[in-house]
């Protein structure tokens, strides 16, 4: 019989970006004697996508800028059904956490020569409103937290995989985490009165994808299981221009960032031309499904480089100023064989962002009491598209105010006895590929890629979402009737890979329950068959949860509580908006 060991704290973190960062650091300080633990697959201020970060921040500093603004390029971002209220908390508190990131954190981002912080263009807003350090911000973001959350003397298990949500008996509450300590393979149950779900997202089910390999959307498979909804499952995020070094390096995937089209950069067909002008008036710099979608189709017309994407051109910019606006691009590429500066390097788009997951609160509760959720584990905040740059944001700015509320609720919230056979039944469903003989990982891996990237990717039809649908449920039977070869539990990086497919074929599936749901085409959703946007003012979005072994979705109104489509919020303040000041 497995033995599992228990342990206890009063509020357990789920992933260590951001969000998770963020959230420790602010519960600490709100209730400086709760006992904090962070959980983190790796090692914290070492992984997670919020390291990965190279763009920057979206906030309103500058004159002429401002928070109205802002809002409103993120809900005409989101085709109108991101929720308007995280949206607004989002741009609001945006200003805030940037001026705690500088002045109490300690992080450094590039000034002006006046000694402003420099705000550089992204694509998709009216406004240059982007914080940067260099092309390598969130390097910068996270070395600075993990600094802060060291010296406060917070808990952690690194190298701690969590693999369930366990419910107390009756079902209404959380009661802690199952987790299966990688380096020794034995499990740990953390009772705890508050949980913060921060995994990430990690749409690494795409053949072209931009997080390391360990991210698997584990935090929404959790939540699906444990029957929480998750909202906007259909809206995966390509970024347009990820590196392309062909299929042998890990490295064709990784972003390319956006900062190089907003500098003037250009994308160039295998002909040496530039075709953005025939897709949007905005050529490069419109948003990221629009760049996204005229890449794919210069792909599909044949007008390839030669490992067949795309090229990005920086030389008419000058060699020197992209070598020093963009020195960790030119690295990157420079280790692939592309000169940057001064050549041509070709590109693809790649799946870079969830913008669905599980449904919260601007408090960041859920439905589940003792479950809190921020960052990219959740939905709302983007709708059908994420501006680039506000994503950090994002994890910042709700990982905040997750810690704010956690601290607060866990003064007189009680540890809850959880559920003894639901432990037991995620052991044995943890441990289920080592009693097989093994299968064969890599093909169904390989599968999970085609079936994503050519029926379930960038451009969408019934027909393709339907054979998803079938092909899906075959790789998952395929999965469970596969195992992992005999030996040891300790650093098994086979038995994770199973555990990452389970993780990812289940999202990939609601993924397709939703694309088929929605017939038209919103930001990164786009359906060939259904190509109309529908009527914006009558806006729904999906809902999905496991319900009895099988998918239920439905629809629910977007509530446009802030302003309505055809209106606008700038006209209204800009007159009288005083913008705030650019040094911080």
């Amino acid at each position: 019989m497995t033995t599992v060991t228990r342990r206890q704290t009063d509020i357990l973190i789920l992933g260590s970006g951001g969000a998770g960062l963020f959230a420790a650091l602010h519960a600490h300080q709100g209730n400086p004697g709760a006992h904090i633990t962070i959980a983190v697959k790796g090692l914290l201020g070492k992984c997670g996508c919020t390291r990965m970060v190279q763009g920057g921040y979206n906030v309103a500093l500058a004159p002429g800028d401002s928070v109205p603004r802002h809002f409103m390029d993120t809900i005409e971002g989101s085709k109108w059904l991101a929720n308007q209220d995280l949206a607004w908390t989002l741009v609001e508190q945006a200003v805030v956490r940037i001026h705690e990131l500088e002045n109490e954190l300690g992080c450094f981002f590039d000034r002006n020569a006046d000694g402003s912080v420099h705000q550089k263009a992204f694509a998709g807003q009216t406004f240059d409103r982007t914080v940067h350090k260099g092309d390598l911000t969130g390097i910068e973001i996270i070395n600075r937290l993990a600094e802060q959350v060291w010296r406060r003397g917070i808990h952690r298990l690194e190298e701690h995989r969590a693999v369930e949500l366990i419910k107390t008996a009756d079902g209404t509450a959380l009661a802690g985490v199952l987790m299966l300590d990688m380096r020794t393979g034995d499990f740990t149950l953390v009772q705890a009165k508050a949980v913060l779900l921060a995994t990430g997202g990690g749409p690494t089910m795409y053949r072209y994808h931009t997080p390391s390999g360990d991210k698997s959307c584990d935090g929404m498979a959790m939540a699906l299981r444990a029957g929480l909804p998750l909202r906007d499952m259909e809206m995966v995020q390509f970024h347009p221009t990820g590196l392309l070094a062909g299929s042998g390096t890990r490295m064709t995937g990784t972003v390319i960032e956006e900062g190089l089209r907003g500098a003037g950069g250009y994308l160039l067909n295998g002909k040496h031309e530039r075709f953005m002008q025939d897709y949007d008036a905005r050529k490069e710099r419109a948003t990221r499904d629009i760049v996204s979608r005229g890449i794919y189709s210069e792909m599909r017309a044949g007008r390839t480089s030669p490992h067949g994407g795309v090229y990005i051109q920086m030389h008419h910019l000058g060699a020197d100023s992209v070598r020093k606006q963009f020195k960790g691009m030119v690295e990157r590429c420079a280790d692939c064989g592309f000169d940057l500066a001064g050549g041509l390097v070709e590109v693809v788009p790649t799946a870079h962002y969830m913008m669905g997951g599980v449904v919260f609160q601007p408090d960041c509760t859920t439905g589940l009491t003792g479950l809190f959720a921020a960052g990219e584990d959740t939905g709302g905040v983007h709708g059908a598209n994420r501006l680039g740059g506000n994503g950090v944001a994002n994890s910042t700015v709700f990982g905040g105010i997750a810690g704010d509320t956690m601290g607060a609720y866990v003064r007189t919230a009680d540890f809850r006895e959880p559920d003894a056979a639901a432990i037991g039944s995620a052991v044995a469903a943890t441990l289920h590929p080592t009693t097989l003989p093994p299968g064969d990982l890599g093909a169904l891996r390989e599968s999970l890629y085609a079936c994503m990237w050519d029926d379930v990717g960038i451009l969408r039809d019934a027909a393709g979402l339907t054979r998803a649908r079938a092909q899906l449920a075959a790789l998952s039977a395929e999965l469970a009737a596969s195992g992992i070869p005999a030996g040891t539990l300790a650093y098994n990086l086979t038995w994770h890979d199973w555990l990452n497919l389970r993780n990812l074929i289940s999202v990939s599936q609601v993924i397709v329950e939703a694309a088929l749901a929605r017939e038209d085409s919103r930001g990164a959703h786009f359906r060939e068959d259904f190509p109309q946007a529908g009527d914006l003012a009558t806006s729904s979005y999906t809902v999905a949860r496991f319900k009895e072994g099988r998918i239920a979705l439905t629809r629910e109104p977007v509530r446009f509580t802030r302003v309505a489509p055809g209106q606008s919020l700038i006209d209204a303040v800009e007159d009288t908006e005083t913008a705030l000041p650019v040094t911080v």
